[in-house]
């Protein structure tokens, strides 16, 4: 069973390893550091205020999950390098706890190239179980399409966004190094402020025809 097991994850590895020419992707070498160093971005960079790109991820299940699965709702994509290091784990658990806290009408979504059999094992270790994890090693869509991919590492750079429910970019922090936190309280303020306001009507009982004198 072991070996069937790393069998399968070196095959994966191997084809995601061939799946993908990056050598025509647009390079970006000064936004992001790690340490010292500016690492370089593969990639379309997003602005604020664009319409947001489609992608194409997988959950823990392998099953596709594409932006449109988000319509209507306003989205922010907390994204991660790896969930397996210890800002990520916080980021993660930290915007997993804030979920219960807003309206139906607003989603978090974590997304890191991490295979979706790590994002599985670290949820059911850490609880997490509110925020959708989704995983970009399959295709790297999503990386590639909001400039994310970090060069020679295959990982995907820090960084928040916030989507409205007209599908616009609203926000984007891109994190200045990936060893740091975002800012997690000026994203929830956001999208607090961003997402329309859940009118919830009460239910009013009819009035009594009965008439007694």
């Amino acid at each position: 069973m072991i070996k069937i097991t790393v069998f399968l994850l070196f095959s994966c590895t191997m084809t995601l390893a061939n799946a993908f020419d990056l050598s025509e992707l647009t390079a970006t070498s000064n936004l992001v550091k790690a340490g010292n160093k500016y690492v370089t971005l593969l990639g379309t960079q997003v602005n604020v205020g664009e319409q947001a790109p489609d992608f194409k991820v997988v959950d823990k299940n392998f099953a596709p999950v594409t932006l449109e699965n988000f319509s209507n709702q306003t989205v922010l994509i907390s994204v991660v390098p790896s969930l397996d290091t210890g800002v990520c784990s916080l980021q993660t658990k930290r915007f997993n706890e804030e979920v219960g806290k807003l309206p139906k009408n607003i989603s978090l979504v974590t997304i890191s190239n991490d295979l979706p059999f790590a994002q599985k094992r670290f949820c059911k270790t850490e609880k997490v179980d509110q925020i959708k994890v989704l995983s970009d090693s399959v295709w790297r869509e999503f990386g590639i399409n909001y400039g994310l991919l970090i060069k020679d590492m295959g990982l995907l750079t820090r960084a928040i966004f916030i989507i409205n429910n007209e599908g616009k970019i609203v926000y984007k922090e891109l994190v200045a190094n990936i060893s740091e936190h975002p800012n997690y309280d000026k994203a929830l303020e956001f999208i607090k402020n961003t997402a329309p306001v859940v009118v919830i009507e009460k239910e009013v009982a009819p009035e009594s025809t009965d008439k007694t004198s």
